[in-house]
């Protein structure tokens, strides 16, 4: 595989993981970050304790603050910067970007104001077609990839090209394998709702309620993810891949997951604010909450979960309440709302 240079924004604990996978792929690699003093740890240490704790960090990874020295003839540009920093860290970039780079970004979540997915965000600012940026999502927890523990996930663009040149950076023998999928839309819906379904699992185990109550929660959370990416645009089979059910998997049954955290949090009647304080990093959950739930009176979708977790985060409700409205709601049948799902 030929060397490219390549540039990740920013340097949080998903930017880094991915920074190590295209160092070890032989990437001349730069991370950009606001903070001098974690530049310089990575730089020096070859560590990001912050995000990362202890891992040890590939020695050819090199950070900067300085953003036209980050972008400086990077034939690739991987954005990972939050959801409600993208289009400022777009805005940021633009000017020092290489005409023709190639263009990834790994963040999951919709900016809350405009309720628009990163890749139309990433598109307006950068002056892009949304099907030439090219969606990085799956089943990936950060503290496992620079473990260099067996990962797999998709890179989803419309332009094929575009996403076969993102799976040659990525993709390895070792421990990062990679698909492409060409529906992106459907990559990002999934990314994003996923997090307010981890949030729910996290709940629902800090409540004690068991295996079957979180099963339950994650199949009919599967269908709210559906349901808003059908109206969406988004294919159905997306949904029962590695970005829909796989991370979806990797979201609820795990605390390397901030969103699980921060529900197992909520069970036990801290509020939103006071959660985000003690994760110590973004809960993309609780901004997807507000965005999804506008999302779906938008779409004209029903979103029970997200509407119940809207309450517990916003209005006040105690969780065992959402519980119940969520085991009081009418009768209904599973299969019915299969066939509503794929009707075009």
């Amino acid at each position: 595989m030929a060397s490219s240079q390549v540039t990740v924004l920013v340097a949080g604990s998903w930017g880094t993981a991915l920074a190590c996978v295209l160092a070890d792929n032989g990437h001349q690699v730069k991370v950009w970050t606001r903070g001098a003093a974690q530049a310089e740890e990575i730089n020096e240490s070859h560590t990001n304790r912050k995000y990362l704790k202890d891992a040890e960090l590939p020695r050819s990874l090199r950070a900067t603050t300085d953003m036209a020295e980050a972008l400086r003839e990077a034939d690739a540009v991987v954005f990972v910067a939050p959801s409600s920093a993208m289009r400022e860290v777009a805005k940021a970039a633009v000017p020092h970007l290489k005409p023709g780079a190639l263009v990834v970004h790994a963040t999951k979540g919709f900016e809350t104001g405009s309720l628009k997915r990163m890749s139309q965000v990433l598109s307006e600012e950068l002056g892009r077609a949304e099907g030439s940026i090219v969606v990085l999502s799956g089943p990936s927890h950060a503290e496992e990839v620079v473990l260099r523990l067996p990962t797999t996930v998709v890179v989803a663009a419309s332009e094929l090209e575009q996403a076969e040149a993102a799976q040659d950076l990525f993709i390895n023998d070792a421990y990062f394998r990679v698909y492409t999928n060409p529906d992106y839309i459907g990559a990002e819906t999934a990314g994003a709702i996923k997090n307010i379904i981890g949030l729910g699992a996290g709940l629902s185990d800090g409540l004690g309620f068991g295996v079957n109550a979180k099963s339950a929660l994650v199949t009919r959370g599967l269908a709210e993810i559906g349901r808003l990416g059908s109206a969406m645009g988004a294919h159905m089979l997306t949904f029962a891949g590695l970005a829909g059910v796989g991370d979806l998997i990797a979201t609820c049954t795990s605390r390397h997951s901030r969103n699980y955290r921060a529900g197992e949090l909520l069970a036990q009647g801290l509020g939103y604010e006071e959660v985000q304080e003690r994760i110590g990093m973004v809960v993309e959950g609780v901004r997807t909450t507000l965005a999804a739930s506008k999302l779906a009176v938008q779409y004209g979708v029903e979103m029970p979960i997200t509407a119940q977790l809207h309450a517990v985060l916003f209005e006040g409700k105690a969780p065992l309440q959402a519980v119940e409205a969520l085991m009081g709601r009418v009768r209904t049948h599973e299969i019915e709302e299969t066939v509503l799902f794929n009707r075009t």
